[in-house]
């Protein structure tokens, strides 16, 4: 076996999906397995390099997990000829800024989402990564998941039949950060600043809806600030400027309807934080993070509205639940070990700045079917 050092610019990484998903369920969880095997007898090694703003964060990082590299200056990274990747977790704001300069270096780019504040930024660097005959990738990560990759597995196997409606319900309860510490950071709930549900989720069901059932062809979205104040950081209140709760209507390429609660400001009462029920012609499935249960025309019950009497049936105990069949690692890891081969044995990949800007235009025309009140088409985007 050959061993590749692959040194990877990782900004952001001081953030909790930064750091948690990508550094130590990632990167580190690669390197504990030894590197990854590309089965032509190189294994890859990443090198993390931690670049961020903070550098006591930075170190305290690095020290923690036994690394060696990090920085506060970003361009310097980005001129040293043996830093081969870009990974971007940073705040939606100083995303874009920070992929032009990595593209212009010549770097391969991996980055969060959304891509940019906007859809003509976005689709401009996916030109520009085109241009420079980079590889690029976007993290889809809920198309890893076990419950979504069963649910892919059914509609892959033509258990739905004709795909009718899907029901998405994601979220819950984010406290204020007065009595209780908030569970996101304060930037989250500031328009000013790149916050917002729809900018944070939207580009999340475009890529489930397009993977899974189809292009989204029409959005029509409401969308609420119901908590109006919150407390920071430091337990000083600030106005709540951008979006808490988005409640969207989505018409799919092929006739399937699809309808998506997303909220920070309601509290859970279903078995996963997210959940899709997709109903079709031959069966039904309700899907969550890991699990994902069943009901076939064959088996689904005759209930009768009677308001009159008590429920006498236990509806969910008439679901089925799907096996695993397999073991299912943790999706952004996945993913990574997807876009890793993708730069070094040239496998396929589709997930790229493109489709991250698709994901920019839904939350887009989101917002602006909000606003304005009505429903929007959403055009078919090419480079």
């Amino acid at each position: 076996m050959t061993r590749k050092t692959v040194r990877i610019a990782m900004n952001g990484v001081t953030g909790r999906m930064g750091y948690r998903q990508h550094l130590v369920r990632s990167i580190l969880a690669l390197r504990e397995q030894g590197g990854l095997d590309l089965g032509d007898g190189t294994v890859l090694w990443p090198e993390p390099i931690l670049v961020g703003r903070r550098e006591h964060a930075l170190r305290a990082l690095a020290e923690r997990h036994g690394l060696e590299h990090v920085s506060t200056d970003l361009d310097a990274v980005l001129a040293d000829e043996t830093v081969d990747i870009y990974f971007d977790a940073q705040v939606t704001s100083a995303r874009e800024e920070a992929i032009r300069k990595a593209v212009a270096a010549g770097k391969h780019v991996y980055t969060e989402k959304p891509t940019a504040t906007g859809l003509d930024g976005a689709l401009e660097l996916a030109r520009l990564a085109n241009g420079a005959g980079i590889k690029h990738g976007v993290v889809q990560d809920k198309l890893f998941l076990p419950g979504l990759l069963k649910l892919k597995r059914l509609i892959d196997g033509g258990f739905f039949g004709r795909i009718l409606s899907v029901r998405g319900e994601f979220g819950y309860w984010v406290f204020e950060g007065d009595w209780q510490e908030a569970q996101r950071p304060s930037w989250n709930y500031r328009a000013e600043d790149g916050g917002g549900i729809v900018v944070d989720m939207f580009p999340h069901w475009e890529y489930v809806l397009h993977e899974l059932f189809g292009r989204v062809r029409s959005v029509q979205a409401l969308t609420a600030t119901h908590i109006p104040q919150r407390w920071d950081e430091n337990g000083k209140p600030y106005d709540a400027t951008a979006d808490d709760a988005a409640y969207g209507v989505f018409e799919l390429e092929g006739g399937a309807v699809a309808q998506i609660n997303s909220s920070w400001a309601v509290r859970v009462n279903r078995d996963e934080l997210v959940e899709f029920q997709v109903d079709g012609t031959e069966g039904s499935a309700v899907a969550g993070l890991r699990g994902c249960r069943v009901q076939h025309r064959s088996a689904t019950p005759k209930p009768v509205w009677n308001p009159d009497i008590p429920v006498t049936e236990v509806f969910r105990d008439q679901w089925q639940e799907v096996p695993d069949n397999g073991e299912f690692d943790n999706g952004f890891k996945a993913q990574w070990e997807l876009f890793l081969k993708h730069v070094y044995a040239d496998a396929p990949y589709h997930w790229d700045l493109l489709a991250g800007a698709r994901g920019v235009q839904l939350a887009e025309l989101g917002l602006k079917s909000s606003a304005e009140g009505r429903r929007l088409d959403v055009p078919e985007i090419t480079l």
